[in-house]
């Protein structure tokens, strides 16, 4: 068996909670109603970004109440570390894309360079309708794709490394139950 590293557990010690698991049940059900309203005659595919959004998607399609389809991609760009590399696609969208209506579902907008790799190759694929949700969008003025605006946000956040609701210090605590900042980063 693997040991936990001690920081690991020593970050969630010292982190601030900058959101409840309350608040980010609240914000999951608005974006859910606001979702309701524009795509439940859309036929959409909802596309959880792995595996980030993982955490977001489960509890976000169980609250849309209209027929969809369920999918994933994974692009990166963290490989488990605190600071962005090179986009790496692991798996790109299985299903025809040529004409749907299609929800990109992720953790967090920050700089915003995988959501507009993502975004490209949805148009690339003859996209007809797109749409992104994202639990939480990131305030800074370092967006690398301004052209990329969320159309759900669950919420606002301070620019500070972030962790929980499926967002990740070093590949730890996405299960964490609320969103929460790392001291010192």
């Amino acid at each position: 068996m693997t040991a936990i590293p001690s920081e690991i557990q020593q970050v969630r010690n010292e982190a601030d909670c900058l959101f409840t698991e309350a608040q980010v049940e609240q914000a999951i059900d608005n974006m859910a109603t606001d979702i309701s309203r524009d795509l439940a005659h859309r036929n959409p595919i909802v596309f959880s970004v792995m595996n980030g959004g993982l955490v977001l998607t489960g509890k976000l399609v169980t609250k849309l109440g209209f027929p969809l389809e369920i999918s994933y991609l994974h692009a990166t760009r963290y490989r488990d570390k605190t600071q962005g590399a090179d986009l790496e696609w692991r798996t790109y969208p299985q299903q025809p894309l040529k004409g749907r209506t299609v929800l990109i579902v992720d953790d967090i907008y920050d700089e915003g360079s995988t959501l507009g790799a993502i975004v490209d190759h949805c148009r690339e694929e003859g996209v007809e309708d797109m749409h992104i949700a994202v639990l939480v969008d990131k305030q800074h003025d370092r967006k690398a794709r301004p052209d990329i605006i969320p159309d759900y946000i669950g919420l606002q956040c301070e620019d500070r490394y972030v962790f929980g609701y499926g967002m990740d210090y070093k590949g730890y605590w996405r299960n964490a139950p609320g969103i929460f900042a790392v001291k010192g980063l």
